[in-house]
């Protein structure tokens, strides 16, 4: 796949109520982009199986997409996560990893609750995903969409593992960035112009002493940002107005 689109959902009722914090996002964030690559999106959702199913179906529906998902494998009522994966990914059924099963008698005991045995029950195409911790495994399906315990002690080295292993490293884009002293509404005909193909942002700077606008052009082709960073660069000049570049 030469150009993935990255996809992060954080399943966790205890997240969107406040019990918790949310440390997945900028960790997938820093580990993307240290490798090249970004997050096309990122979900945070509740314990609902219909919704997880829903998202799962929105990121299936890309034919780019990658996904890493964080919760809902463990053996309580409230863990859906392993059924929904089946049931979008693959052909809806579960069964007993034989290797997870391996992981999950060798920490619990070869006298395990059956209940917590039900961890090693996966969709049926499944790799394993190890887990440093506590050797209880996620799992991952055709190698871009990985399942992952909430745990961020846990998920994190198995994010790792995913990236280093499939997606080490990225199609990095060329990004240039401009500083302009003056509104984005100075510009925005010329913004109008830039095609889809480019990456672009407006990030506007406002107080009461001065106006500010930072534009930020990036794409896969070199030539293409130096074409329109040049555009306004030009339009600066003709309106008398100052600019730099920044890093």
């Amino acid at each position: 796949m030469k150009n993935p689109n990255f996809y992060a959902i954080i399943i966790g009722t205890e997240l969107l109520n406040g019990r918790r914090e949310d440390q997945h996002f900028t960790y997938v964030n820093n580990a993307l982009t240290k490798r090249g690559w970004t997050q096309k999106a990122s979900f945070i959702i509740d314990d609902e199986p219909a919704f997880i199913e829903k998202i799962f179906s929105l990121v299936k529906d890309d034919p780019h997409s990658v996904l890493f998902c964080f919760g809902g494998i463990g053996s309580t009522p409230d863990d859906y996560t392993r059924q929904a994966a089946a049931n979008i990914f693959d052909d809806g059924k579960l069964e007993l990893h034989t290797e997870a099963a391996k992981c999950i008698i060798s920490t619990l005991g070869e006298n395990v609750d059956p209940l917590r045995l039900a961890m090693g029950y996966f969709p049926k195409q499944s790799d394993l995903l190890k887990n440093v911790i506590n050797n209880i495994p996620g799992f991952s399906l055709e190698n871009r969409f990985f399942f992952m315990p909430g745990f961020p002690s846990m998920s994190h080295p198995m994010v790792d593992e995913a990236l280093n292993r499939y997606f080490p490293h990225g199609n990095a884009k060329f990004r240039r960035i401009l500083k302009i002293a003056a509104s984005e509404g100075t510009f925005l005909e010329l913004m109008t112009q830039i095609p889809h193909t480019i990456e672009f942002s407006s990030l506007p700077h406002i107080d009461n002493h001065k106006k500010e606008v930072e534009i930020s052009f990036a794409s896969y082709h070199k030539e293409d940002v130096d074409h329109w960073i040049k555009r306004f660069i030009d339009e600066c000049q003709e309106r008398n107005i100052s600019y730099e570049e920044s890093k």
